[in-house]
């Protein structure tokens, strides 16, 4: 099985399926397509007949029960995302493979200087001996979450070409735009039919997570004035100055780089601007609901604050929700968990059940009926290019997926 996932996740690692923030449209890039209409092909062909794609980017797929006449179980979901996170360069990845991995240090791109150490990347270690799959240092390699695609893929294969392998209906859904919060706005959760799922979208081997971030994004819109800067005493209003100064009213303590586990952050992905005019987005992030408020009411304190100082009409703020803490949805039917807990341990994986630093699909389908805890995918260092991801990760996480169907028919 292994030889197939790798030669699953190569093929769809070679699509670029980057998503677009600014883009309005649904999928944000029609380059997401290309991968949703692969995915679409090898379903049928593999004999899941009702694999279909929407015109939102959505495909979903059923495999029906083959358990005696009069059996009911669940009806249990996998969800991936398709597109890759718009943080680098998504198109042309050109993978390294590091076959037996010796446990040193790894060069990723000589020409660039790129080394990525042990020291650095302690983690490393326990791959030792291992196939290792990295970047050549010039993209992110879309692990996350291509991963997650050829891990369900793979056990959507196993299932089809082995009738005796018993199972109850199974539900398969690939969604577009994940990386940029939208990736299930348009989600039809009644068509998509499953009772409970669980998204392939996690980080290193044994990651169970059913907790995640409250999350909001915050732009702050800041008007300047320009005036010769030979005549400017007492006049000009400089726009980068005072988001400069905006960006210090907030705790430097919060910030992604100095926090870890469950506490949250104030992260600034973006700072634009002129004299006259700039532009700062940020992201606010908590796992505690009091915590996540407290630092949205800060964001329009301190908005409130600035215009005081330097006029009404100085500091504009577009403040917007993401998504929720998934927890409240989940624990209600800590079942799910409990199977994914011992599907790992069928599959010799020692569970690590931890807070999400982040947002899945399953997060936000949690509050729309559809409780979905987020799987281990095998990978490290998402979003840029020092991404890699153990082959014999993504086996165990294709094995995990096959152990919760099994636990499932019982």
């Amino acid at each position: 099985m292994k030889e197939k996932i790798l030669e699953k996740f190569l093929r769809y690692i070679s699509v670029d399926t980057a998503s677009d923030p600014e883009s309005n449209s649904q999928p944000s890039t029609a380059k997401q397509l290309d991968l949703s209409r692969m995915l679409l092909k090898e379903l049928k062909e593999l004999g899941v007949a009702d694999a279909t794609l929407d015109e939102h980017g959505y495909v979903m797929a059923t495999i029906p029960s083959n358990l005696p006449a009069g059996k009911k179980v669940p009806v249990i979901g996998f969800i991936a995302h398709v597109d890759s996170a718009p943080d680098a360069p998504g198109a042309g990845v050109n993978p390294q493979i590091i076959y037996n991995y010796n446990g040193e240090d790894i060069v990723i791109n000589s020409e660039r200087g790129m080394v990525m150490k042990v020291e650095e990347f302690p983690e490393l270690a326990g791959y030792k001996g291992q196939t290792l799959i990295t970047t050549d240092g010039n993209t992110l390699l879309a692990a996350d979450d291509k991963a997650g695609i050829a891990e369900i893929m793979s056990a959507v294969e196993f299932i089809m070409k082995n009738p005796d392998f018993m199972h109850g209906e199974i539900k398969i859904g690939f969604t577009p735009d994940e990386e940029i919060g939208r990736g299930v706005d348009k989600f039809d959760v009644k068509r998509f039919g499953a009772e409970y799922a669980y998204t392939l979208d996690g980080g290193e081997i044994g990651e169970l997570e059913y907790e995640n971030f409250n999350a909001a994004g915050a732009k702050i819109f800041i008007q300047g004035r320009n005036i010769h800067p030979g005549y400017a005493k007492d006049k000009m209003i400089n726009a980068i100055i005072l988001g400069t100064e905006f960006n210090a009213l907030l705790p430097v303590e919060q910030r992604p780089e100095f926090t870890q586990h469950y506490e949250g952050f104030f992260h600034i992905i973006r700072f634009d601007g002129t004299v006259e005019e700039a532009m700062i987005q940020y992201i606010i992030r908590d796992h505690d609901s009091e915590k996540f408020e407290f630092k949205k009411n800060l964001i329009e304190e301190s908005v409130t604050y600035m215009n005081k100082k330097y006029g009404e009409g100085t500091f504009r703020l577009e403040l917007k929700d993401q998504y929720y803490n998934m927890r409240k949805q989940v624990e209600p039917h800590y079942h799910i968990v409990e199977k994914a807990v011992e599907a790992m341990e069928m599959a010799g994986v020692k569970p690590h059940i931890k807070p999400i630093r982040g947002g899945t699909d399953g997060a936000r389908l949690s509050f729309m009926g559809l409780p979905c805890p987020n799987i281990f995918a095998g990978g490290h260092n998402f979003h840029g290019r020092y991404e890699y991801i153990p082959l014999e990760s993504m086996e165990k996480a294709t094995e995990v997926i096959l152990n919760i169907v099994k636990l499932y028919t019982k």
